[in-house]
């Protein structure tokens, strides 16, 4: 339930962002969207289209400086820039030392990225 509000919340902002910017990057961003989730369905089938599909929607993203969304630069590998994809060619698993974490490891590159969790501590201040 929880998760429901934040990601509508999420899609608000999104919506809010979108009427701010020009036309240009409306259709820019619509253009990643669409290319990000045909990756999505190819990569099982034929990896190579995903990672062209990708490749693509970075360009555009470049070209008219738009910033892509963090859904969407979390598939990216920080590495060597391929199109990741949790279970298909890249492993998550979560730390709990020191600070609570993730490690997403891409199996094409075999580098590590980590993405910090919040604590507790920091959500109830």
């Amino acid at each position: 339930m929880e998760r429901k509000t934040n990601l509508n919340k999420h899609l608000m902002k999104i919506e809010e962002n979108l009427k701010a910017m020009n036309t240009t990057k409306q259709v820019a961003l619509q253009h990643v969207r669409t290319l990000f989730s045909k990756a999505r369905e190819v990569i099982h089938e034929n990896p190579e289209l995903a990672q062209r599909y990708v490749k693509m929607a970075r360009k555009i993203a470049m070209s008219t400086k738009l910033r892509l969304p963090n859904e969407y630069r979390q598939q990216i590998c920080r590495h060597c820039k391929s199109f990741i994809l949790p279970g298909v060619n890249c492993r998550v698993r979560t730390q709990s030392r020191r600070e609570p974490h993730i490690i997403i490891t891409c199996l094409i590159c075999t580098k590590h990225s980590r993405i910090p969790l919040k604590s507790r501590k920091r959500e109830k201040q």
